[in-house]
């Protein structure tokens, strides 16, 4: 489990790690941007309507993003500790979002504002960097789980999961695991039994 006494220094760090290296005063820009937040279980981190001015880094926790259709909630996409989230359409166009982020357990985030970040960016190209490859990263995932869902059976779907975020499917509830993967409880429970036997 990550270190819950964490500092903003050790945040600024770890975002470098992952995303961009940086100089001692990169990093103290980088940590001047970032915003705590903590957020307990059941609590909404976005509200449906609300305008997405921040770009969430989840240090401990797990989040879910989802939204209403046909009065049905649908759950778009899920995240735990060391992943990014944000609602990217708001966050662009300054927009209400339709979407809605919650927290699934007690968490906590630090948010990169987008207008700060911008701004510090403007004077580090390490910092434009991480920007730009943290934008790539939420791309790519969207297409990933895009693709995921046009041409892989239910059955591929739930292993790629397990494998690409076992975390998710240990912590997540059934229920949001089985809309993630747009099928019904009674698929996910299925696939999951047929793939124990596999696993024996």
């Amino acid at each position: 489990m990550p270190n819950l006494s964490l500092t903003k220094r050790d945040v600024a760090r770890e975002l470098a790690r992952r995303y961009s290296t940086m100089t001692h005063d990169e990093l103290d820009m980088l940590e001047g941007v970032l915003v705590p937040m903590k957020f307990a279980k059941g609590e909404i981190v976005l509200a449906e309507g609300d305008v997405c001015e921040n770009i969430y880094w989840i240090v401990k926790g797990l989040v879910r993003q989802y939204y209403y259709k046909n009065n049905k909630e649908l759950t778009e996409y899920m995240a735990a500790e060391n992943t990014i989230m944000m609602s990217i359409e708001s966050l662009f166009k300054e927009k209400p979002t339709m979407q809605i982020i919650q927290a699934l357990e007690p968490t906590l985030i630090y948010a990169l504002p987008k207008a700060e970040l911008e701004a510090v960016a403007m004077r580090s190209v390490n910092i434009q960097i991480l920007y730009r490859k943290i934008l790539e990263e939420s791309l790519i995932i969207s297409q990933q789980r895009a693709d995921m869902l046009r041409f892989e059976s239910a059955q591929d779907r739930y292993q790629k999961l397990v494998k690409s975020a076992p975390q998710l499917v240990l912590r997540a509830p059934l229920v949001y695991i089985a809309s993630y993967l747009q099928m019904t409880p009674e698929t996910l429970s299925r696939v999951r039994t047929a793939a124990l036997m596999e696993g024996k």
